[in-house]
């Protein structure tokens, strides 16, 4: 049960997440708090975790009958979490008309051109579209050009068809209102080397100049006013086979409206600039800074349209939120927890740096489980958990508690126990014993995910440090790896760049543990407890809390350091 699951696709959940490397404990709760959350009537919440499970993990969740939760393995907002994915598009071979529409009815600046199955091939903006509009008085001829179909003039205009002949083509036509006399009217486009054949004539009820227009064979003939030409005129039309339809608008209207059924393949800008969908924001901001551009195309990998990212959304707050459960320390969360909206925390460790906006909920107890909070909450609002979930709760209560055995265990560990015990029906020893005798860590995981199964990272006066701890039935099976252990521990310290790594080896059975450390010299040198086989193994009876125990112990070796002046720097 180890398998990654894919981040769901809703922007609005709230992620129920444990630290890194999750302990039953922080599986467990993120469970149960989702669990809790949906009985309240509260939806939207994903449990989740940020690493891998492990083989005590895997067996409470089959005992129970529960799905591991969603695998996160960083939160930092990206693309995604930000571009608009209802993107207004419009097709390559559409008319500015067509585009103008789409830019006012839906308040945008710019708009993805996009081919039949969605190939991004450029842009078109309301910038562009407005210098196409925008009178040339030196250029008469280019002033008259519209690139486009009869069929998209039509539609344009709304006209009534009289006659249409091959109104699927695209060309280049010339625009002229027909308000000259008709003696000089056929010598203008001949003056400025436009044929009949590409030329738009738009009139009223000049019956002269309609019957003119169609002698000579223009490609289109538009009649304003929506007036009715005379039947013999429609006739003509098409028997010379040119087209012919009526415009509601006036002549000087139907000119403008006629330019707007130009193709926007003429406007195209191909320039625009790409990015894919899980680019991080910061980078994206980065982009944004060095081009004037006012939005990014979103593409898949094959180059379709995802979404369009404008400068405006990178400065949109996030929507993913985060419930931290089983710690409170941004060094422990999943990467990226720092960029997102913290909304909970509940936990039962000390207090760390970690700075919220917003007022938030956060329940800390010290307690020895964060099970035992989480089944607090539903026991005081009288809500009944299910059997599977009193069953997980159970677990995480016994794995973190060591069976009511470890000293950070208290008199509420005990009282919650004995009321989940007969929701979930299961005798608590009973789940112990499966529990602890669910596989040894050291005997399934090479030694560089040993280290990392439990592992934390913590600050004391400048100086971090780690902690990684295993529970096993005896110490056998770690001397056999004790070596590659500490050559991995090692490592550890210095990828990490820690003062000290350190593993604790915990006997279920005695309730006795060993400490093995590897870092600064000076550091180990200040351990006072007994010395076993090697220097930087330490004999550790009774210590079987991290949180309680070891971490305040270790700490204060620290301080002492920094009092004698004897703290690394840097």
């Amino acid at each position: 049960m180890t398998s990654a699951a894919a981040a769901p696709s809703t922007q609005n959940a709230t992620y129920i997440i444990g630290h890194r490397n999750p302990d039953a404990d922080a599986v467990c709760s993120s469970i149960a708090y989702a669990a809790y959350k949906e009985a309240r009537g509260e939806s939207g919440y994903i449990a989740a975790r940020c690493g891998n499970s492990n083989a005590r993990i895997d067996t409470i969740l089959q005992r129970f009958r529960q799905p591991l939760p969603l695998y996160l393995s960083d939160v930092t907002p990206r693309v995604r979490d930000l571009m608009e994915p209802d993107v207004k598009a419009i097709d390559i071979n559409a008319t500015c008309a067509e585009a103008l529409e789409l830019i006012e009815h839906h308040d945008i600046r710019i708009l993805p051109v996009v081919t039949e199955d969605r190939m991004v091939v450029g842009t078109v903006s309301i910038t562009q579209l407005g210098g196409h509009f925008v009178p040339r008085i030196g250029a008469l001829r280019e002033m008259r050009k519209v690139t486009t179909s009869l069929d998209h003039i039509t539609r344009a205009l709304k006209a009534r068809v009289l006659h249409l002949e091959n109104a699927a083509a695209v060309q280049d036509l010339y625009v002229r209102i027909g308000a000259m006399d008709v003696r000089s009217f056929a010598k203008i486009p001949e003056s400025e080397g436009i044929t009949a054949s590409e030329s738009v004539i738009i009139v009223g009820d000049r019956w002269d100049i309609q019957q003119r227009s169609i002698q000579i064979g223009v490609r289109l003939l538009v009649i304003t006013g929506n007036l009715a030409p005379d039947p013999e005129v429609v006739e003509q039309a098409q028997k010379n086979g040119v087209s012919l339809i009526i415009s509601a608008y006036d002549s000087a209207t139907t000119a403008w409206v006629i330019r707007t059924a130009n193709t926007i393949r003429g406007l195209l800008d191909t320039k625009f600039v790409s990015v894919g969908a899980d680019l991080r924001i910061n980078e994206v901001r980065k982009k944004f800074q060095a081009t004037n551009v006012p939005a990014f195309m979103v593409r898949d990998d094959e180059g379709r349209l995802m979404g369009v990212l404008s400068k405006s959304d990178v400065l949109k707050p996030v929507k993913t939120r985060l419930a931290l459960v089983d710690h409170n320390e941004l060094s422990q969360a999943v990467p990226g927890a720092d960029q997102v909206t913290i909304a909970e925390i509940i936990d039962h460790h000390r207090l760390g740096a970690l700075n919220t906006q917003q007022p938030i909920l956060f329940i800390n107890e010290p307690v020895g489980s964060t099970c035992t909070i989480v089944a607090d909450l539903f026991r005081r609002e009288g809500r009944t958990p299910s059997p599977e979930i009193a069953g997980i709760m159970m677990s995480g209560i016994i794995s973190d508690t060591l069976n009511l055995n470890s000293p950070t265990s208290t008199e509420k560990d005990a009282q919650i126990l004995g009321w989940l015990a007969p929701i979930a029906n299961v005798n608590p020893r009973e789940l112990a014993e499966v529990i602890f005798a669910s596989g040894s860590v050291i005997l399934s995981q090479p030694p560089e995910k040993v280290i990392r199964s439990d592992f934390k990272i913590y600050a004391e006066a400048g100086a971090r440090f780690s902690i990684s701890q295993v529970e096993e039935l005896g110490f056998a099976n770690f001397w056999k790896h004790a070596q590659s252990i500490s050559t991995a521990l090692a490592d550890l310290c210095k990828t990490e760049r820690l003062l000290f790594a350190s593993l604790l080896v915990t006997d279920i059975n005695t309730q006795n543990s060993v400490l093995l450390v590897k870092g600064d010299d000076g550091f180990i040198g200040r351990i006072t407890a007994p010395h076993i086989d090697q220097d930087d193994i330490f004999d550790m009876p009774g210590i079987v809390s991290r949180k309680k125990q070891l971490v305040p112990f270790l700490s204060s070796l620290i301080k002492e350091m920094q009092a004698d002046g004897a703290l690394p720097v840097g």
